[in-house]
């Protein structure tokens, strides 16, 4: 069985890697978005989202979307007209499927089922990806989980938002060790202001969207303070600065990619840089196709396209390679 798990982190690990092998430190992306989830109308049909928060996008371009104010997760296909609600507030026969406000969603491969920050509730639970196999359980009770992140050793990392902490958890653990942050509401190297999204790279190190300090935070594994890789200028539209930044990516090269959402705009950072550039949008607040409306999650896919939830206009845009 051993042998098994190995091999199964192995190929999971070599998936990241090729999700990323297409982008160089000179990719340029379309600045028109296409909507590939929502109509950019409120709404909680088959076709709609309602302020969107956190986004997974599997291997095979399959959206997992915490639809925040339907109180539902959703899986899109890339290229189809509507989702497939996997969870909702409506579930009968499993209860923890009754979501409140879901902030973030990832997929536990080796497991084939959700993993969910059930924000109203202040849990994360896991949730069968095909409702009629198992039951959910409980993973993580009486927190006020924001973010959400799993290292190719299937650790859980959950950002708390009122602690101003993230822990990284074995799956069965519910008490998990500290990795970022617990040193109570700070501008300190040593703390955190609202923490939110996560990142964490095959080293377990952890990227933390350090949303109210308007910065992005690395905590090497095992530090006990962290490094501002992005924003270290305050709040601001310059260049080294940030606005309630929210959804994280690092790709293969060591590069940062951040939703600076009050900006409405992507940056990009190379590793070891606090130099930035914007590489998506930067038009400020709008809903055309060259526009964002505040953003939430955001990642990549196998052929370096970029995904970002765009909050606001209950939609989630995709954003070619070029």
């Amino acid at each position: 069985m051993e042998a098994n798990n190995n091999e199964y982190f192995t190929l999971a690990l070599c998936l990241v890697i090729i999700a990323t092998s297409s982008i160089s430190v000179n990719s340029q992306w379309a600045q028109d978005g296409v909507t590939v989830a929502g109509n950019h109308e409120w709404g909680d049909s088959g076709n709609q989202l309602q302020l969107p928060e956190g986004l997974f996008v599997n291997d095979d371009q399959t959206l997992i979307i915490a639809d925040f104010g339907n109180h539902r997760i959703i899986e899109w296909k890339v290229g189809e007209k509507s989702g497939q609600v996997v969870a909702d507030d409506s579930c009968k026969r499993i209860q923890l499927c009754q979501l409140k406000w879901p902030t973030d969603v990832l997929i536990d491969k080796q497991t084939d089922s959700l993993i969910v920050c059930d924000h109203g509730n202040r849990r994360v639970v896991r949730l069968p990806r095909q409702s009629e196999t198992s039951q959910g359980e409980i993973l993580i009770d009486n927190i006020y989980c924001r973010g959400l992140a799993m290292d190719h050793h299937r650790y859980l990392y959950v950002s708390d938002y009122k602690k101003h902490e993230v822990r990284r958890y074995q799956i069965g653990d519910k008490n998990g060790t500290l990795v970022a942050g617990g040193n109570g509401k700070g501008v300190g190297l040593n703390q955190l202001n609202f923490p939110s999204y996560l990142f964490v790279d095959r080293q377990q190190n952890v990227y933390v969207s350090d949303k109210e300090n308007h910065r992005v935070m690395k905590w090497n594994k095992d530090a006990k303070q962290g490094i501002i890789v992005a924003g270290d200028q305050g709040e601001g539209n310059g260049l080294r600065q940030l606005s309630n930044p929210r959804g994280l990516f690092v790709d293969t090269l060591g590069t940062l990619y951040v939703a600076d959402s009050m900006n409405h705009r992507v940056m990009r950072y190379s590793q070891g840089s606090k130099q930035s550039a914007v590489i998506v949008i930067g038009n400020g607040r709008g809903s055309e196709a060259n526009h964002l409306n505040e953003l939430g999650g955001l990642s990549l896919d196998s052929r370096g396209n970029l995904y970002v939830v765009d909050h606001y206009n209950n939609r989630v845009q995709r954003f070619s390679l070029e």
